[in-house]
């Protein structure tokens, strides 16, 4: 039960921070590891395949795609 609570808060910690932060490499980081402890969860609760999918998608495709579209933003601007 306690380690279900401290995975939510940070959880939503790590939302949170992507929310409010001003660096986008840091906010695209920070919903990558939002997304890793959802998965995390998600498994706990017995939901091995939604855990798999968060992870792979949720965490893993969506967190490059927004680390490699800012990247190449920045390499464009320059």
């Amino acid at each position: 039960m306690i380690v279900d609570l401290i995975l939510f808060i940070s959880m939503l910690g790590f939302t949170a921070y992507a929310i409010f932060s001003h660096r986008l490499l840091n906010a695209a980081v920070s919903l990558g590891l939002g997304s890793a402890l959802l998965a995390i969860i998600f498994f706990r609760l017995q939901a091995p395949f939604a855990a798999g999918f968060e992870l792979s998608v949720g965490a893993g495709l969506i967190s490059l795609l927004f680390i490699m579209a800012i990247s190449l933003a920045r390499k464009e601007s320059d």
